[in-house]
C-alpha cells in the first residue's frame, strides 16, 4: 500500500490535480489489476447476504415506499432498466439502485468495517447491479466494480474519521460507488474523478439520521448515496465537472466540515498494479442490529445459559458494560439519547440501543430480526425493569483495542459486570463476534446460504432461493443476460399482500 495525504491548499497554492484525493482514488479505479480467487469468492459470499437481508425486508414499509418510488420511474432510451428489488420488473437505474438500497438497509443485518469511522460497504452492491443490468455487462466486470467500490471505501474509513464530526458515514459511501462504477464501466481517470468528487459533494449530510429517535431515513441514507452516485457518473460521462479540490479545498470537507485547515489525514491506497483485497479486511452480521452489538448479542447467549439469573430484575442490582468510545457514545448510554431506553421507540432507535439488546438476548437467549424487536416485546415490564438497569461507560482499553491498527488484536466488544440483588457478581467479556473471522463460528460460504434459506423463508419460494443461489456463485462468470436476472424475486401475490403507497409520482 502508499499513503496519500490529504490536507487543505490555499486556492492559490497550485495543488496539482494528480494529487488530489478525488484523482488518486480514479488511478485506482481504472488500475485493472486481476481480481485474486479469495476476493471473488469473499463477493459471491456478499451478494448472497445482500440478497438474504432484501428478502427479508420486503414487506417493511421503507421498501415498499421505495420500490413503489422505483416502479414509478421505468427504464428510458439508452438501456434495458434494471430490476426493482423483489420483482421482475425493472426500472431506471438509479431508482432501482434505490429501491436495491433501501431493500438491503433496512433491517441493519448486512456487512460493516469499522476503523476510523464505519461502513457497511455491502451498500455499495445494489447500485453497481442496478448499472450493470441496465448497460447489459458480464458478471466479470461487475465483479472488478464491486472489488474496487470495497477497496475505496475501505480505505477512506482506515483513515478519516467523519463520526467526530457529526457527518453520516455515507460520506464514504458516494465517492465508493462513483469508483466501483468507474472500473466496472471503463471509465477513463479523467471521468471518474469528476464523478467521484460529484458523488462526495452531494451525499456529505449530518448524523442525525442515526441520533436521538432514529426515523425510516436511516434506511435511506445509503440509498441516496448509491442513487446519487449513479448520477455523478452520468453527468460527469456527459462532460460534466465537480467542485475540485472537493476535499483539499480552502472551502472543501476538510476544511469545513472535518478537522479543519491544519488537518493532515494519511489515506492508504493499493500500489499500481497491487491487488484489491479490502473486502477480506470487512466482517458480516449473525444478528439483524448494529455492528457493535454483535459480540454482545453473543455474550448475552452465552450468559443466559451460563447465568439464567441474569435474566431476572428482580435479582440483578446493576450491568454494566465496558467498551470502546464509539460503543459507549453511539449506541450505549454514554450517546445521552433518552430514546435508547424508551418501550415505545422505533425499531431504528432499538437496533441502536445495546442496553435493549443485551437486555432482550440475556432473556431469550437467541436475537431474531423481526421477534426481537415487536413493540410488544420491547413493552415487556420484566424487560423494561432489566433494560433500565444496563449502563455503559468507556474504558480505555475497550477503545484502543477498537482502533488496534493490527486486525488481529483490534477488537469490537466489550466486558459484562453485573451486580446481583444479593451483592454476588457475575463477569465474562467478548472481543468480537462468534461470526467475525476471528470468532467462534466465522462465517463461511455455508453460512452466507444459510442465512439466505432463513431470511427468505415464508417469502420465496425454494426453488426461488436456490435459483438465486445457484446464479450468484456463477457471479465471475456470468453472461449478460445471467447478471439481468441477478436479484431474488417474491411471489406477485406477497408483494401486493401491501399495497404501494401514493406520492408525487
Amino acid at each position: 500500500m502508499r499513503t496519500c495525504t490529504v490536507r487543505v491548499h490555499r486556492s492559490d497554492a497550485g495543488l496539482r490535480r494528480e494529487d488530489e484525493l478525488a484523482h488518486r482514488l480514479a488511478v485506482v479505479a481504472a488500475d485493472p489489476v486481476a481480481v485474486d480467487d479469495d476476493v471473488a469468492e469473499m463477493v459471491v459470499n456478499r451478494v448472497i447476504d445482500d440478497a438474504a437481508v432484501t428478502a427479508a425486508s420486503l414487506l417493511r414499509a421503507p421498501v415498499v415506499a421505495a420500490r413503489a418510488q422505483a416502479l414509478a420511474h421505468p427504464p428510458s432510451r439508452g438501456g434495458t432498466g434494471a430490476l426493482v428489488a423483489g420483482t421482475r420488473e425493472t426500472a431506471s437505474p438509479e431508482w432501482a439502485a434505490w429501491a436495491g438500497g433501501v431493500a438491503v438497509r433496512e433491517l441493519d443485518f448486512h456487512d460493516t468495517f469499522l476503523a476510523a469511522d464505519y461502513s457497511h460497504p455491502g451498500d455499495t452492491i445494489p447500485p453497481l447491479v442496478a448499472v450493470a443490468q441496465h448497460l447489459g455487462l458480464d458478471g466479470a466486470a461487475l465483479l472488478r466494480g464491486t472489488v474496487t467500490a470495497y477497496e475505496v471505501q475501505v480505505d477512506l474509513v482506515r483513515a478519516i474519521c467523519l463520526h467526530r464530526h457529526k457527518i453520516d458515514h455515507v460520506a464514504h459511501l458516494g465517492p465508493a460507488v462513483a469508483a466501483g462504477l468507474g472500473t466496472m464501466l471503463g471509465l477513463d481517470v479523467a471521468t471518474t474523478y469528476q464523478a467521484i468528487g460529484q458523488a462526495l459533494h452531494t451525499t456529505t449530510a449530518t448524523r442525525q439520521s442515526r441520533k436521538g429517535a432514529i426515523s425510516t431515513w436511516k434506511a435511506y441514507a445509503p440509498a441516496f448515496a448509491g442513487k446519487a452516485a449513479v448520477e455523478a457518473v452520468d453527468r460527469a460521462m456527459r462532460g460534466q465537472t465537480s467542485p475540485a479540490p472537493v476535499w483539499e479545498g480552502e472551502d472543501g470537507v476538510v476544511a469545513w466540515l472535518l478537522d479543519g485547515p491544519e488537518a493532515v489525514y494519511e489515506v492508504p491506497l493499493p500500489e499500481p498494479g497491487e491487488p484489491k483485497r479490502a473486502i477480506l479486511d470487512t466482517y458480516t452480521k449473525e444478528h439483524s442490529a448494529e455492528y457493535q452489538a454483535q459480540a454482545l448479542i453473543d455474550l448475552a447467549r452465552r450468559l443466559h445459559r451460563e447465568h439464567p439469573e441474569l435474566a431476572d430484575p428482580d435479582r440483578v442490582r446493576s450491568i454494566v458494560l465496558r467498551t470502546s468510545h464509539h460503543t459507549h457514545t453511539v449506541i450505549g448510554s454514554g450517546s445521552g439519547d433518552p430514546q435508547k431506553y424508551d418501550p415505545s421507540a422505533s425499531r431504528e432507535t432499538l437496533d441502536h440501543s445495546v442496553p435493549y439488546i443485551v437486555a432482550v438476548a440475556l432473556q431469550d437467549g437467541r436475537w431474531h430480526h423481526e421477534d426481537s424487536y415487536a413493540p410488544e416485546r420491547a413493552a415487556r415490564p420484566d424487560t423494561v425493569a432489566l433494560w433500565r438497569k444496563i449502563t455503559t461507560v468507556e474504558d480505555p482499553v475497550w477503545t484502543e483495542r477498537y482502533h488496534d491498527p493490527d486486525p488481529d488484536r483490534r477488537a469490537f466488544g466489550a466486558r459484562l459486570e453485573a451486580v446481583l440483588a444479593d451483592g454476588s457478581t457475575v463477569a465474562d467479556e467478548i472481543a468480537v463476534a462468534d461470526a467475525h473471522p476471528r470468532g467462534a463460528r466465522p462465517f463461511a460460504r455455508p453460512q452466507y446460504l444459510d442465512k439466505l434459506r432463513v431470511l427468505a423463508a415464508g417469502v420465496l419460494p425454494d426453488a426461488e432461493v436456490e435459483r438465486f443461489a445457484d446464479l450468484a456463485q456463477h457471479l465471475p462468470e456470468l453472461d449478460a443476460a445471467g447478471v439481468r436476472a441477478l436479484g431474488v424475486v417474491a411471489p406477485d401475490e406477497l408483494l401486493a399482500s401491501v399495497p404501494l403507497p401514493g406520492g408525487l409520482f
